[in-house]
């Protein structure tokens, strides 16, 4: 719809960010990106953007589906093909030589594994496969919260709860433990496998639509807030750089939320703004509180000013015809933001920037990464969104206490896929 074009141009917008930022490097040397990244730090204000649009998206899906079972049914077939698929290239390009496992699996492969089942491995405390998984994790604890939320009709609180988190975060800093439940790799390991019963027994109440097991469910799912609370930072492999900045970052996504509601009129513009300005001044100040390092306070300064004025900028151009590219690039996004750390690896391996050159690399880097999420998109991502839309036919289950039964509806962005990826220590 035309009218949701501006977040696919948003999406394609940051996925092109993120790109840069990772590829800017082998293009402008490490001297250059580095002093760059002291007074702004490009990845962070992608990933930042990303999880204020899934923020906005999110709820509204769900919420026009009015069945958690339709929705975890979309947001399945929408994330996981492209992602296995990914996960299958990245261990096909490691069994060829053209690539090496993160030392975080290396050293931990059982639990690195059963982490990515459920794309929860950072709060596990253990590495994603490849970087970009980190923000999947934080994508997952989202849907999971805000499906317990809706699950007990407690989804119009948005604005509580990112206040609550920012809140929580600056209060709590060095305070909140960054491994209570994964400290040692026994325990991750039983964490890891924990979570995909969890998950999985979440999932299962959810597609049964049994009132008392959704409920259940839905307790659970609020209960995954735990997560980025006390074990945000088990181990260096987790890019969140403590427990305290974990839950920063969802109060960042609940900011998004926030706009949906205020959009609607669901909640009071002076709720709304108090909000969304507890949040800002969260990211502003956090960091250079609990880090003690000055540089932080123009860092996140720079890049949350620049995050609001991009978010604030798409917002009100949303009834404007955005650009083909841009809404070509939000459709392909999930699939460059997967793929293009992948595709930067093999041409490090095949076509070395020191024998390319940083133009020709660059170019090769623009080309292989697009073409690779065509691809993808193509024969990967819609062929799963069919599938998921075919199981979805059989008329939903309204699951939130005090919904109307209605006629499953087609969801506005609900193919969005959000997320985004940086190094860890750093870029959020």
């Amino acid at each position: 719809m035309q009218r949701m074009a501006w977040l696919d141009a948003m999406r394609g917008f940051a996925a092109v960010v993120v790109a840069l930022f990772h590829l800017s490097p082998y293009v402008i040397g490490t001297r250059n990106h580095l002093l760059i990244y002291e007074y702004f730090d490009l990845g962070k204000y992608g990933v930042l953007l990303f999880f204020l649009v899934s923020g906005y998206v999110i709820p509204m899906s769900l919420e026009r589906h009015g069945s958690l079972r339709r929705f975890w049914i979309g947001r399945l077939s929408r994330i996981y093909p492209a992602y296995l698929f990914t996960v299958a290239v990245v261990v096909l390009l490691v069994a060829a030589g053209l690539g090496d496992l993160h030392p975080g699996l290396r050293e931990e492969t059982v639990a690195g594994a059963l982490g990515q089942v459920t794309m929860l491995q950072d709060f596990v405390g253990v590495s994603g496969m490849i970087t970009p998984f980190w923000t999947l994790s934080f994508e997952m604890a989202f849907y999971l919260i805000v499906a317990g939320l809706f699950a007990w009709n407690l989804h119009r609180l948005s604005a509580w709860w990112a206040a609550g988190l920012t809140l929580a975060a600056v209060t709590g800093g060095p305070m909140l433990p960054d491994a209570l439940l994964g400290g040692t790799p026994g325990r991750r390991l039983l964490l890891a496998a924990l979570l995909i019963l969890l998950v999985a027994g979440c999932l299962g109440a959810y597609l049964s639509g049994r009132r008392p097991l959704v409920l259940a469910a839905g307790a659970a799912g609020i209960a995954f807030v735990l997560l980025p609370a006390v074990n945000g930072h088990a181990t260096r492999w987790v890019v969140a750089t403590a427990s305290w900045q974990a839950l920063l970052m969802l109060g960042v996504m609940f900011a998004g939320t926030v706009v949906h509601r205020l959009q609607h009129g669901e909640i009071p513009r002076r709720t709304a703004v108090a909000a969304l300005t507890v949040v800002f001044l969260g990211c502003v100040f956090a960091n250079r509180l609990h880090t003690g390092q000055p540089e932080e306070l123009v860092r996140w300064v720079s890049v949350t000013t620049a995050v609001t004025i991009t978010f604030v900028l798409g917002f009100a151009l949303r009834e404007r015809r955005m650009p083909a590219v841009l809404t070509w690039l939000g459709a392909v996004s999930f699939s460059i933001y997967l793929l293009h750390v992948v595709v930067l690896g093999l041409l490090k391996q095949v076509v070395p920037v020191e024998k390319a050159g940083p133009i020709l690399f660059g170019l090769l880097f623009a080309g292989g990464t697009l073409l690779a999420a065509g691809f993808v998109h193509r024969f990967v991502e819609q062929p799963g969104q069919a599938l998921g839309r075919a199981l979805q036919r059989p008329p939903g289950i309204v699951l939130g206490p005090g919904e109307p039964l209605r006629a499953p509806a087609a969801t506005e962005g609900s193919d969005a896929g959000t997320g985004s990826f940086g190094k860890a220590g750093q870029s959020v």
